[in-house]
């Protein structure tokens, strides 16, 4: 099974927070404490974040995090590869690898297609949809991601126009 990391999904869950919020800065300690992320957790992912151009980082006494676009501008795909790295099923989809079996494969091709494939569908995806439950597919019901006992702790990551 194909899986992103804890660490996205933990991403994820940040860039939720900030959209959510006003345009304010966020310190990391505040948006550990909303989203019940580990400080050290959330300081190392909105610096991978902040790297990548999804959050902008300003210092001093009213410093802190902000998304650095529009959360409808930042894709699911943008996500994945600020903390994982470039989205490939395999070495030979990526483009920064040469595969000694190249030559001889005939299976290649076809899963840099299907690697194509995946990441065009995670581009079209955004922040904002994620978020909100929009543009998902109807055949992938939602389920609970936390199970019920983590529900009210992350009720105020809900979308505050439903």
């Amino acid at each position: 099974m194909l899986r992103i990391s804890k660490m996205t999904d933990y991403g994820t869950l940040i860039l939720a927070e900030l959209a959510n919020g006003a345009a304010e800065p966020r310190s990391a300690t505040d948006i550990a404490a909303s989203t019940g992320l580990g400080a050290p957790t959330a300081s190392k992912l909105l610096k991978s974040l902040a790297r990548a151009g999804l959050v902008t980082s300003q210092r001093g006494s009213r410093g802190g995090y902000v998304l650095a676009k529009p959360a409808d501008a930042i894709t699911a795909v943008a996500i994945i590869d600020a903390i994982e790295g470039p989205v490939a099923l395999t070495a030979c989809a990526s483009n920064d690898t040469q595969c000694e079996l190249e030559h001889v494969c005939g299976v290649g091709s076809s899963w840099q297609q299907i690697s194509a494939s995946i990441r065009a569908g995670l581009a079209a995806i955004s922040l904002d949809d994620m978020r909100r439950n929009r543009n998902l597919p109807a055949e992938m019901p939602l389920r609970p991601m936390y199970g019920a006992a983590n529900t009210e702790s992350r009720a105020h990551l809900l979308p505050r126009d439903q």
